[in-house]
């Protein structure tokens, strides 16, 4: 059997689709997503009996969440296919959650023929000036001779510094011409590692802080390089947070672990970012949700001595001025981190007691208003489910929950888009699924949330992907309403939505479903959805009055 991670040649006989085809088996790639467009029906027919899976999704936007949710998971590019023009569009979504999340991926988008450039041909769109602002590299692939050097680039582009994602264009005409160009090999990213006087001069600021706090985010960890930091700052007697939805980087109940600083971060937490005299900020860039609004560390000097660990370069200095800045990818500073002496903390109780504060926000849920309790919903199934099970979500308010009481312990079980888009949990549970068919995958999501893309649940049956959705239902736009009782109260407006019956829409997509509208009712329904052996929804009924684990209960709008 011919590998299929090495280059065969030249073939001359093979078309474009082909050969990228051929360089995605080359690659790795196990599996595309897409929505079929008649712009590259020739790529369709080189999928076929290809060896690489193709998932068929309902919409553009749904397929691109799951080429996403398949990068965060992996750590290599997941792959998607739309056609021109609306199918580009919804699929833009996905392209910007990879930017923000700094995930790999690459969109393949099919073209008008490249005769009818500059004419609005039917569904024409400049795609360079579409996606330019969003992904890092976008490309038309117009001569046939060049069509590997497009694809293994994209891979390398994907991957490399910062993670994110690329788009190639494929014109309908290009693809059935014939290439003669070779193979490439299997792309391995270049990836920086920290100097060893980049090391020292981290040990010495370490050494003479007295209040250090190490924040961790971003993408591009390991299970390997988690457990290598956990173990230093243990070591070292280091407190260390979370950043927006990476809580799943230190396990929660990690004697080090001070807390997730995400939106609405504990007071205890937003304390100890402020008053500490030393910051260790790892892979993320701390952008506004996790800053609260940039107004946790002074831009561009923070009154904090900064050092800065980031892949890319770009991304050093480009809000915050470090003290030290270090261009390495996460498991190459950890690695660097195993043999680095450091003396023991100033106060060896200070992370003993951030900790404490993290485990009393987070495992003590408030009465709320109504019979579905939504809060001990999740520390139920928090406690239910073992660690490697991968929760999911979009965003919404009841996401809140979800961030505050489950407890993240084991490194990819957390997909959630730090860029805030709705519609994300269903189609992400379903690639999550398909590449760990044998953990449990729950996808969270509100009413307004699950309707913008949950119809990929019949996706999920389609595939045999048995992923539990809980449906979280008060009736509203509950983020929008929330703010909009803060910042105009007396101007209500947009918010209400009539919600279908979800348990009957989910059966009539071939899915398990029940309406919930207690704790004790949630408890049942979800130990018979995690052994129905086929996807599943619980439609769990909320009181509006509910607006976030942080917020006030008005009374119900009308």
């Amino acid at each position: 059997m011919q590998d299929m991670h090495r280059p065969t040649g030249a073939n001359p006989s093979r078309n474009v689709a082909r050969a990228i085809v051929d360089q995605l088996r080359i690659q790795g790639v196990e599996r595309v997503t897409c929505v079929p467009g008649e712009s590259y029906l020739a790529v369709l027919a080189a999928l076929h009996g290809s060896g690489i899976r193709t998932i068929t999704c309902r919409n553009e936007g749904g397929a691109a969440y799951m080429a996403e949710a398949e990068g965060k998971l992996t750590g290599r590019p997941g792959i998607c296919f739309v056609t021109r023009g609306p199918g580009a569009s919804n699929a833009s979504g996905g392209v910007h959650v990879a930017m923000q999340d700094s995930t790999p991926m690459i969109l393949f988008i099919g073209q008008i023929e490249t005769g009818m450039r500059e004419r609005e041909a039917f569904q024409e769109v400049d795609y360079k000036a579409m996606f330019g602002s969003m992904a890092k590299w976008v490309a038309e692939i117009d001569d046939p001779s060049r069509v590997v050097e497009f694809v293994t680039r994209a891979f390398r582009v994907a991957m490399q510094g910062r993670p994110g994602p690329v788009v190639l264009v494929l014109p309908e005409n290009v693809l059935p011409q014939i290439t003669h160009a070779p193979d490439a090999a299997r792309i391995e990213p270049a990836r920086a590692a920290p100097r060893r006087e980049d090391m020292t001069a981290f040990a010495a600021l370490l050494g003479s802080a007295r209040r250090p706090l190490a924040i961790l985010g971003g993408s591009g960890w390991s299970e390997e390089a988690c457990a290598g930091f956990a173990d230093f700052a243990a070591r070292a007697g280091l407190p260390v947070a979370t950043s927006f939805r990476r809580a799943m980087l230190l396990p929660v109940d990690h004697p080090m672990h001070a807390g997730d600083l995400g939106i609405g971060a504990a007071r205890h937490l937003s304390d100890a970012v402020r008053e500490a005299d030393l910051i260790a900020l790892i892979g993320g860039r701390l952008s506004e949700m996790p800053s609260a609004s940039y107004s946790l560390l002074e831009v561009p000097v923070p009154h904090q001595r900064l050092v800065h660990v980031h892949p890319g370069a770009e991304e050093l200095g480009r809000v915050y001025q470090p003290e030290l800045a270090i261009q390495a990818g996460p498991v190459e500073f950890v690695r660097a981190l195993s043999d680095l002496e450091v003396p023991p903390a100033a106060d060896p109780e200070r992370a003993a007691r951030l900790h404490a504060a993290a485990r009393a926000h987070s495992t003590a849920p408030r009465k709320l208003p109504g019979r579905f309790q939504l809060g001990e919903a999740v520390r139920w199934l928090s406690e239910r489910l073992p660690e490697d099970a991968i929760i999911c979500n979009g965003a919404g308010n009841y996401a809140g929950w979800i961030h505050r009481h489950h407890d993240f312990r084991r490194y990819g079980t957390q997909l959630a888009p730090v860029c805030g888009t709705m519609g994300y949990g269903v189609p992400a549970a379903v690639m999550a699924r398909l590449i760990h068919p044998d953990r449990p995958v729950i996808a969270w999501a509100g009413d307004g949330c699950f309707l913008m893309n949950g119809q990929e649940l019949t996706t999920a049956v389609q595939y045999g992907a048995a992923i539990v959705v809980i449906v979280v239902d008060n009736g509203q736009y509950g983020t929008i309403r929330m703010h909009q009782a803060r910042d105009y109260p007396d101007g209500a407006e947009g918010l209400q939505m009539q919600s279908p019956d979800f348990a009957g829409l989910a059966r009539a997509c071939g899915a398990a479903a029940w309406r919930v509208e207690t704790l004790e009712e949630f408890m049942a329904a979800m130990e018979a959805a995690l052994v129905a052996g086929r996807p599943a929804l619980l439609h769990c009924l909320l009181d509006p009055r509910v607006q976030s684990h942080a917020a006030d209960f008005p009374e119900p709008t009308t």
